[in-house]
């Protein structure tokens, strides 16, 4: 197949389940999106004749913002607030177009943002694990550990698009401090680490948790933070007031209370913001992709391996 441009090849690798089924289905998702501003063009699934084996093809379009991520050239935070916000904005855009048309992406994570080859905007990608907003409950957990919202970690059996809000929170927070917020071993460690930071939810926060099975039988043997310290891990210094307002509105861990991707660029930060083109400079994405020692989180869906259970710390 030729074509003007460069394109991304995605293959099918052999694996637990049906990996062509599974591919289709993301070529149906990323369809579905076809248009949406910031999200990663989709061109075709085409077979190839000697292997008979299915493949991707969508639109090129350059490394992962990851980079941002991975610089240790600066103390946080590692955007300016003008870029930060920009990105955030083109983020915001692409999954409330998303969650318009009924696709939840399930696994916003930094490797899955894309930043374009001019450094002017960034496009999600990877609909691997994206579910139809219409798919009736029990809902699977699915995504990334580090950037999966509470009710996903706690195994409730219906969530909605709020849990792509969440992901983006923590997408936010590692672009200012250049590292993952939370950062647990397993589902239990990972909600200790959340909690540790926002502060351990009452009934008024968020009705029913206190019934749910890690509050009555995990939480009670734990030492957690019982109010938020958000503010204090993100000053001004780092962050502005109207910033802080995203941050603290997506990293909610009543879904009810979260923000959504659409009500989120409604909020005074993004008043007047219409960022086509990031103001990213190019001397601030480092050359290297992945740096010695560089910790990744693990992938979290249900028929994965899971890890031994740690303790949380």
């Amino acid at each position: 197949m030729k074509r003007s441009a460069a394109a991304a090849i995605k293959h099918v690798i052999a694996a637990d389940g049906d990996p062509e089924k599974e591919l289709m289905q993301e070529a149906r998702f990323l369809d579905s999106c076809a248009g949406i501003p910031f999200v990663v063009g989709y061109h075709s699934v085409i077979r190839d004749p000697a292997t008979k084996n299915l493949s991707l093809v969508m639109e090129y379009v350059g490394p992962g913002i990851a980079h941002f991520l991975r610089s240790h050239d600066s103390a946080p935070p590692h955007l300016d607030e003008s870029t930060l916000r920009a990105v955030m904005w083109q983020l915001l855009t692409a999954t409330a177009g998303m969650h318009a048309r009924g696709v939840i992406h399930r696994d916003i994570k930094p490797e899955n943002i894309l930043v374009t080859e001019d450094h002017g905007s960034v496009k999600i990608c990877d609909f691997g694990l994206a579910m139809s907003a219409s798919d009736p409950p029990p809902h699977e957990p699915a995504g990334t550990l580090w950037y999966k919202a509470p009710e996903m970690l706690l195994d409730l059996p219906v969530y909605d698009a709020r849990v792509d809000a969440w992901s983006l929170g923590c997408v936010m927070a590692a672009m200012i401090k250049g590292s993952a917020l939370f950062q647990g071993c397993y589902e239990d460690g990972q909600l200790c680490a959340i909690f540790d930071v926002l502060g351990v939810p009452d009934d008024d926060a968020w009705p029913g948790f206190s019934s749910t099975a890690f509050a009555t039988v995990v939480l009670p043997e734990l030492d957690v933070q019982k109010q938020s310290w958000l503010r204090e891990l993100f000053p001004e210094t780092m962050l502005s007031d109207q910033g802080f307002e995203l941050l603290n509105g997506l990293l909610t861990c009543n879904p009810e209370n979260r923000l959504t991707s659409a009500a989120a660029l409604k909020l005074p930060w993004f008043a007047g913001v219409d960022a086509t083109e990031l103001p990213i400079k190019k001397k601030q994405v480092p050359s290297s992709m992945l740096p010695k020692n560089t910790k990744k989180p693990p992938l979290s869906k249900q028929r994965t391996r899971k890890p031994p259970i740690l303790q949380c710390a």
